[in-house]
């Protein structure tokens, strides 16, 4: 399967929103609310202080997506470029898809110059996603994330 990666365009909001939603419910068992996630993808699509979308092609086919968003680090005078909502459809998963994506995002992270590091989170029972992440050289953070929902 020839992957192609590039940037979204307006045009791919439909396709984002679509696959953020089968993200959070394969992986979470959560259903989205589908004009909320909508409006996300837009707000994020005109603002890129906000952060980025990659789309993984075959062809004219949209088969895999990521999203980075940023974290400032006064420790280390640098980015961290979180990797979220990945998703590469059920099709196209097993064909080096993601790794693509993520090797665009190295490329793109060495080149900006100022990241410190490339991370993500990953549901503990997600073990195909763990195992993933580990054979491109990622490694288990130290740290446990929490949240309080507002």
């Amino acid at each position: 399967m020839p992957i192609t990666i590039r940037p979204p365009t307006i045009a791919d909001a439909a396709t984002i929103a679509d696959f953020n939603g089968k993200l959070a419910w394969e992986t979470e068992h959560k259903q989205l609310d589908p004009p909320t996630v909508m409006r996300g993808v837009h707000t994020q699509l005109a603002d890129a202080s906000k952060g980025w979308y990659l789309l993984a092609c075959n062809g004219e086919d949209v088969v895999g997506q990521l999203a980075i968003s940023f974290e400032w680090s006064d420790w280390r005078n640098g980015w961290f470029w979180w990797i979220q909502s990945v998703y590469v459809r059920a099709d196209a998963r097993g064909k080096g898809v993601y790794r693509q994506l993520y090797e665009a995002v190295l490329r793109r992270a060495k080149s900006a110059g100022n990241v410190a590091a490339i991370r993500l989170y990953v549901e503990r029972d997600n073990a195909a996603g763990q195992a993933t992440y580990r054979a491109l050289g990622m490694e288990k953070s130290t740290y446990e994330v929490y949240e309080k929902s507002v």
